[in-house]
């Protein structure tokens, strides 16, 4: 891999990105599926609720698959660049420019999702340590969701520092 002036990004940082974006890859398609197993679910609801006798866990697992679908699908979405993006100039400008540009805003995304893992860690400490249950009828433990979520956080971190990588390596005019 040569480029200009003989320029490469350190090999784990490759290694580090190759391996980030093939987790998330197997771990966002897995979890397409459950968008299945939600329509299962909610089928289920249709069919027990005909019959008079619904469940009064169904509507909250519904809840559950949907929020670990998206949960765990974000670090795939990402790195798919499914991710809504507002686009004023940003595609008149050159590639090395949308990838300083992509660089430094990536940034703030970074931030935000640390603080976001350390609520999210937090929260899910005390759902553990108290036992914490869902104000309902059910009343599931929460902390099996809210594990879920971390991992979520924690995929999409990870991914967006591999994108960071990526986007410097772009700016470098290097491809990882």
């Amino acid at each position: 891999m040569r480029v200009e002036g003989g320029r490469v990004l350190p090999k784990a940082i490759r290694v580090y990105v190759r391996w980030v974006e093939g987790f998330n890859r197997r771990m966002g398609r897995v979890a397409m599926l459950l968008v299945f197993a939600m329509m299962a679910v909610l089928l289920w609801s249709v069919f027990t609720k005909l019959t008079g006798r619904a469940p009064i866990w169904i509507v909250e697992i519904a809840q559950f698959t949907l929020a670990a679908y998206y949960l765990l699908g974000g670090g795939y979405s990402m790195q798919m660049d499914s991710h809504v993006r507002m686009d004023l100039l940003y595609s008149r400008w050159s590639p090395k420019r949308q990838a300083v540009t992509d660089a430094i805003t990536i940034l703030f995304l970074i931030f935000y999702l640390v603080m976001l893992l350390l609520g999210g860690i937090s929260s899910t400490e005390y759902a553990i340590e108290y036992g914490q249950k869902n104000y309902s009828a059910w009343g599931p433990q929460l902390w099996p969701i809210k594990s879920i979520m971390v991992l979520g956080i924690l995929m999409m971190l990870m991914q967006a520092v591999a994108t960071f990588f990526k986007d410097i390596a772009r700016a470098r005019g290097e491809t990882l």
